[in-house]
C-alpha cells in the first residue's frame, strides 16, 4: 500500500532558520470556534451516501523534528509514520448508508433505534394509493370513492411490512452488538443504517438474510389470512395484495447483487471462501451492476411477455414499465458503486492513527507572550502550543487560526492564554486510537485541535482536525491492495 507523501513540518531558509515565527502547518480554516470533526455519511450512507466526508493529511519528513511528547528539546522519539486510510463511519452496503440530513419525520424508537419517514414516502404512498385504487375499481366497483381510502390503508400496511423487514436487520445487528444509527422509510423501501461491519462472514450472512426471511414469513401469514376470509371482499383483496407485495420484496431483496440483501449474502459467501471481505464486496458489487443492467432491459421485456398486448407497446403501460425499470436499475447501480467506495474506505481506514498524525507541541504557561512561545516552538521544531499550569498539567490549546490572526508587531504583547481554547471533556485523545475509533472519538466532541496523551497521561502532542481531514482524503485516493 502506498504511503501518503511526506511533507516538512516547518518551512526553513537555507541556513535552517524559520521563515517566520508562526508555527507552520495547514490552517484548519475554521475560525475561533470548534468545527465538526471528520467523518461521514452509506449510506448510507446508506444508505447514505453516504460516502463523501473524509479527511486526509500528511506527515513530517525524516529530516524535521517529528510530533512527539511535549518537551523543549527536539530529540523526542519519532512516532510511526502515518498512512491514511479508511472511510468514515460507517455505513456500507444497503444497511449501512448515512441518509440525508434530518432524516424526515420521527415516528418512534423501537428497540431504542429512531424510525424516520422520509418526505419521499408520501409521494410513493400517493402513487400506491392511485394504482391500487384503480385495481380495486375493477375488482370491487361498488366501493366508489371509498376505494382510495382502502388503497391508502394498503399503502400504510405495506410500509409497515417494510418496517418489520428493517427491524429484523436491526434486532440482529443489536444482537451482534453493532450500533444502529436509525431506520428510514423512503421512496423505494427502507434502510437500516448499521454503523459497523460484521465481525465475520457468518454474522454478515445472517444479518442480511433475516430481512427477506421476515418478509417471507409475513407473506405466509397473509396467505393464511386469505384462507379464512371470503375472496372478492375488501379483506380478501387487501390480504392478497399484502401477500404478493411481501413476496415481491423478499424475492427482490434476495437477488444476488449489492446493495440488496442477496448481494450482502453473496459477499459473505465470497468473504468466507476467499478470506478477504474486500474480495467479497468487489464480486458482489459488480454482480449488482450486472443485475442493474438486467433489470433495465429485462423488466420491460418480462412484463410484455407476461401478458401485455401489442397495443400497450408505446403506450402508458410500456412507458411506466420502462420508467420503473430505469429507476430500479439506477438505484441498484448506484448502491453497488457506493458499496465499492465504502469497502475501499474501510480497507484503508485502519492506518489512520492518532500517533502518526499528531503535531509536536511545546508547553507554555498562560502568561507567556505569543512571540516567545512561537520562538520556543520554532527552536524545538514544534507546530503546536499547549498552555500548562505551574505543575505542567495541560489547561488549554492555543488555536492555530487565532495565531494567524495576530499581526507580528502585536505578538510580544499578546499572552497565549487569550488565544487558547480550554480543554473540555472529550478533547484529550488517547495516542493509540486509530481508524474508525479515532473518527468516532473526534466526532463526539467537535473541535479544531485535540490534546493527544499517552496512557500515563503524559502529553504526546496536538492533533489538528485539518490534518485528519487531509489524511482521510489521501486515503480515498489510494488504490486498493
Amino acid at each position: 500500500m502506498d504511503r501518503v507523501p511526506d511533507r516538512p513540518d516547518s518551512r526553513t531558509q537555507p541556513d535552517g532558520k524559520p521563515e517566520s515565527d508562526v508555527p507552520p502547518g495547514p490552517a484548519s480554516g475554521t475560525g475561533d470556534e470548534g468545527t465538526g470533526s471528520p467523518g461521514t455519511g452509506t449510506g448510507a450512507g446508506p444508505d447514505e451516501d453516504p460516502t463523501a466526508q473524509g479527511t486526509g493529511t500528511g506527515t513530517g519528513t525524516e529530516s524535521d523534528p517529528p510530533p512527539g511528547p511535549a518537551a523543549e528539546h527536539p530529540q523526542a522519539p519519532r512516532p510511526e509514520s502515518g498512512r491514511s486510510q479508511r472511510a468514515t463511519p460507517l455505513a456500507t452496503d444497503k444497511v449501512r448508508r448515512n441518509g440525508p440530513f434530518g432524516g424526515g419525520i420521527l415516528m418512534g424508537r423501537p428497540f431504542g433505534v429512531p424510525v424516520y419517514v422520509a418526505p419521499s414516502w408520501f409521494l410513493v404512498a400517493a402513487l400506491i394509493t392511485w394504482v391500487f385504487g384503480g385495481q380495486l375499481d375493477r375488482v370491487l366497483p361498488q366501493l366508489g370513492a371509498l376505494r382510495y381510502l382502502i388503497a391508502l390503508f394498503f399503502a400504510v400496511a405495506f410500509y409497515a411490512s417494510v418496517l418489520v423487514h428493517e427491524l429484523a436487520h436491526t434486532v440482529v445487528a443489536l444482537r451482534f452488538k453493532l450500533p444502529v444509527r436509525r431506520i428510514q422509510l423512503q421512496f423505494f423501501g427502507g434502510v437500516s443504517e448499521i454503523e459497523k461491519e460484521a465481525e465475520n462472514p457468518g454474522r454478515e450472512f445472517w444479518l442480511a438474510f433475516v430481512g427477506p426471511l421476515l418478509s417471507l414469513v409475513l407473506a405466509a401469514l397473509f396467505y393464511g389470512g386469505m384462507q379464512v376470509v371470503r375472496p372478492g371482499t375488501v379483506p380478501g383483496v387487501l390480504l392478497a395484495g399484502l401477500m404478493i407485495s411481501n413476496l415481491i420484496v423478499a424475492v427482490f431483496n434476495l437477488l444476488p447483487g449489492l446493495p440488496l440483501d442477496g448481494g450482502r449474502m453473496l459477499r459473505a459467501l465470497v468473504w468466507k471462501f476467499s478470506g478477504r471481505p474486500m474480495t467479497g464486496t468487489v464480486f458482489a458489487a459488480w454482480t449488482g451492476r450486472a443485475l442493474a443492467v438486467a433489470v433495465l432491459i429485462g423488466l420491460p421485456l418480462a412484463t410484455y411477455a407476461g401478458g401485455f398486448t401489442q397495443q400497450s407497446i408505446g403506450g402508458v403501460d410500456s412507458l411506466m414499465d420502462a420508467l420503473l425499470a430505469a429507476i430500479l436499475a439506477a438505484i441498484i447501480w448506484t448502491g453497488a458503486g457506493n458499496s465499492l467506495r465504502m469497502a475501499r474506505l474501510r480497507e484503508h481506514l485502519p492506518d489512520l492513527r492518532a500517533r502518526a498524525l499528531t503535531r509536536r507541541a511545546v508547553p507554555v504557561t498562560a502568561d507567556t507572550p505569543l512571540s516567545e512561545a512561537l520562538r520556543r516552538a520554532n527552536e524545538a521544531g514544534a507546530r503546536a502550543l499547549v498552555v500548562v499550569d505551574g505543575l505542567g498539567a495541560p489547561l488549554s490549546l492555543v488555536r492555530e487560526a487565532a495565531i494567524a490572526g495576530i499581526p507580528g508587531h502585536r505578538r510580544p504583547w499578546v499572552a497565549v492564554s487569550t488565544l487558547a481554547q480550554d480543554l473540555k471533556e472529550g478533547m484529550r485523545v488517547p495516542a493509540e486510537l486509530a481508524g474508525e475509533e479515532l473518527l468516532e472519538y473526534l466526532r463526539a466532541t467537535p473541535a479544531t485541535e485535540y490534546l493527544v496523551v499517552e496512557e500515563t497521561g503524559e502529553i504526546y502532542g496536538v492533533l489538528a482536525t485539518g490534518d485528519v481531514e487531509r489524511a482521510f482524503v489521501a486515503a480515498m485516493a489510494k488504490p486498493s491492495a
